[in-house]
């Protein structure tokens, strides 16, 4: 028989009670049979957690009849929760993904939190890894998220863990074959409408054309990153406290924090932020996140300016965070009353140009087909429910919401996104590549700089 796939035995020990995660596909189940054979050595006390996530149809029926015919061939007890993700999408405003990820892990720690196990045991691969980080990158994620999947996720009860993450995805499946062990295929997988597909299945085998060990430094530039973060996190903790200081600095020295419920204020004295772009950049995106606020590059490198001589004295970064720069002090304003009333509309003539304070936007809209007839003018807003568009090489219109849980948006950010509207469709979306529409626009929109005021 060949040798099983390489385990990741650290956090494995004596009397733990692990609850596999399987789905039915060839990772799961080729991590559920090598768990299987190791825990009589480690002592290992096993069971078997599936979720029929309500998506498939009688697809995702079979899959549970699979799972639980494999744990009771494996005489090991068998854990299944039912749930409604459209339902959840739907009421949670997230995309399918997301919501049927957050259901499973809500599940997991459920179980770990009621007893049921000690640890819960995933299957994710190097592959899964490498598709993550690059997933990651794409998005513009910080190191923090190219940290991707972690090996370990402490919850307030037990452990979340991933044994099989060193293991290529093709020896699973070889070893399976060789043992003589079907799995449940997903057709969703090979979907390449969802951008993790394009990834697995057009990307990433691109990339291997120009270097056949991509994998694998994308799994190490992933171990960097969450080495990278420990080190900052444990830096950050000691320095943070006496660099944030909350409200808003008074006469006579001493600070007045809001009353406000729906305000809350931190203020950083400029010549005591630490010298160093890398450091003084962390300095500034933890003072947002204890405002419930993450800040995108744009967003950070706005602030760093506004540290420096001649820096501008007011900046808008979301709907509801403002910063201020006194001649001591960058402050920044998290107020959900900024964000309460609805952004104006705006007319955008053709030809013509727009700056608006309100959305930190300058536009400029050039005539691409002149025939001598007047072009009607667009209209830039904010997004509507109900709001479609569609995306460059993607297939049919997608909801503004999806795309905002794409690019990690929060609820300030998209309620203040940059819109054109032009003859009843959205033409234009700041930062967001849209399709080319089948009858050319007589225009073309270029965003400029914005001059500070």
């Amino acid at each position: 028989m060949a040798t099983a796939p390489h385990l990741d035995r650290t956090h494995l020990r004596p009397g733990m009670r692990v609850a596999v995660a399987v789905s039915g596909g060839a990772d799961s189940v080729a991590l559920l049979r090598t768990l299987a054979q190791a825990a009589p050595e480690i002592g290992l006390v096993l069971s078997v957690a599936h979720v029929h996530h309500g998506i498939r149809g009688v697809e995702a029926d079979a899959d549970a009849a699979f799972v639980e015919a494999l744990a009771a061939r494996l005489a090991l007890p068998w854990h299944r929760k039912d749930v409604d993700t459209p339902a959840t999408a739907s009421a949670r405003k997230e995309t399918l993904e997301e919501a049927a990820r957050n259901l499973r892990y809500e599940w997991f720690r459920a179980l770990l939190s009621e007893g049921v196990a000690d640890a819960v045991a995933t299957a994710h691969t190097l592959d899964d890894q490498a598709e993550t980080v690059l997933h990651k990158l794409l998005r513009g994620a910080w190191t923090e998220g190219l940290g991707g999947i972690h090996p370990v996720i402490v919850c307030p009860k037990g452990v979340i863990l991933r044994p099989f993450l060193s293991v290529r995805r093709a020896e699973i499946e070889g070893w399976l074959k060789n043992l003589g062990q079907s799995w449940r295929e997903d057709a969703t997988n090979r979907d390449t409408a969802f951008t993790r597909n394009r990834i697995r299945h057009e990307l990433l085998p691109q990339l291997a054309t120009f270097n056949p060990q991509i994998y694998t430094q994308l799994v190490n530039l992933a171990t960097v990153a969450r080495d990278e973060e420990a080190y900052w996190n444990t830096e950050l903790s000691q320095i943070l406290p006496s660099l944030l200081l909350p409200g808003r600095a008074v006469r006579g020295g001493g600070r007045a924090a809001s009353t406000h419920p729906e305000e809350a204020s931190l203020g950083m004295e400029i010549e005591r932020l630490p010298t160093l772009p890398a450091k003084r950049r962390r300095v500034i995106r933890a003072a947002a996140r204890q405002l419930g606020i993450n800040l995108n590059f744009d967003q950070t490198e706005k602030l760093l300016t506004m540290c420096e001589p001649g820096g501008s004295r007011r900046e808008t970064l979301t709907a509801e965070l403002q910063a201020e720069r006194t001649p001591r002090e960058l402050r920044l304003v998290r107020s959900t009353l900024l964000s309460s009333a609805k952004l104006p509309e705006y007319t955008l003539q053709i030809p013509g140009e727009l700056q608006v304070e309100d959305y930190g936007l300058s536009l400029k809209v050039v005539v691409s087909v002149n025939d001598g007839k007047a072009i009607p003018p667009a209209t830039l807003r904010s997004p509507r429910p109900g709001d479609r568009v569609e995306l460059r090489h993607s297939r049919g219109p997608k909801p503004l919401k999806e795309i905002f849980s794409r690019l990690h948006m929060d609820p300030a950010q998209r309620a203040a996104w940059p819109i054109v509207e032009w003859q009843g469709k959205i033409v234009w979306m700041k930062d967001v590549p849209l399709a080319e529409p089948e009858k050319p626009l007589p225009f073309e929109i270029r965003e400029q700089g914005v001059e500070s005021v």
